[in-house]
């Protein structure tokens, strides 16, 4: 038997698993029923919603409020990341700052936000960059601090400027941990932005969807959303995974 061509099956494990599990509690009835309905009757709902119902509406809000935000976050945080990675003196000098916000959780500046901003959703939008594009400086500035310095030490040995040895060399160096640092930061902000549909007065958005259907009883729905919000997630993981593969092909070589 080949066990290589296998191997692509082995993400499936867990889901396979979960389901078994999942299967085995409603059968069993350790938990009521009405509390955590069969994967067939969830999936049922989620197919329904996704396509003849409101969660597909829903599902695509939140992808685009996900979106603007990563965007804002990184035309924001990669250039300053890039510049403070560049004197390890003016990183120091903001450190505390940068480690301080980004160990705050996002949900407590919902308040300063909605002040700024009010109800709707540049509020959501702008906390949600706020928080990713912390993670994305912090990956962005230690990927230029860490450029490999004996490839630094051959750029000025053969030569090159200040300006070529940052742009050529260290830059391409902090590619790698720029794209984990894209990929937190899109995760987070997907959070964010779910956590801000349920609490901020928002009228669609999978968190809102989750929000109202527990308020309902509706748990098929429920779960449906959740489902939909975790499988965006690692959408969202998997193209930024596909991309860095993509361009950064020499990381690690």
């Amino acid at each position: 038997m080949n066990w290589k061509r296998l191997e692509v099956l082995l993400p499936f494990v867990g889901v396979i698993v979960l389901l078994a599990v999942w299967s085995f509690t409603v059968w069993m009835r350790i938990v009521d029923p009405v509390l955590l309905p069969s994967p067939i009757a969830t999936f049922k709902a989620m197919w329904a919603g996704m396509f003849h119902g409101k969660l597909g509406i829903d599902f695509l809000k939140t992808v685009e409020r996900t979106i603007y935000s990563t965007i804002i976050a990184a035309v924001i945080a990669i250039p300053l990341g890039i510049l403070l990675g560049s004197s390890e003196k003016l990183y120091r000098s903001v450190e505390f700052l940068i480690d301080f916000f980004r160990s705050t959780p996002a949900s407590a500046m919902f308040p300063l936000f909605l002040v700024l901003f009010g109800v709707g959703d540049r509020t959501k939008i702008s906390v949600a960059a706020f928080g990713a594009a912390l993670v994305i400086l912090f990956n962005v500035a230690y990927g230029v601090m860490n450029a490999r310095k004996t490839r630094i030490l051959a750029a000025k040995v053969m030569g090159a400027s200040r300006v070529r040895v940052l742009w050529d060399v260290m830059l391409l160096e902090s590619m790698p941990a720029t794209f984990v640092g894209l990929r937190n930061g899109v995760s987070l902000a997907l959070v964010i932005v779910v956590v801000a549909e349920m609490f901020i007065g928002s009228v669609d958005g999978l968190g809102q969807r989750v929000f109202e259907a527990q308020q309902m009883f509706e748990m098929p729905d429920m779960y449906a959303a959740i489902f939909a919000a975790g499988a965006l997630g690692y959408g969202l993981n998997l193209l930024f995974l596909s991309i860095e593969r993509r361009f950064v092909h020499w990381a690690g070589k």
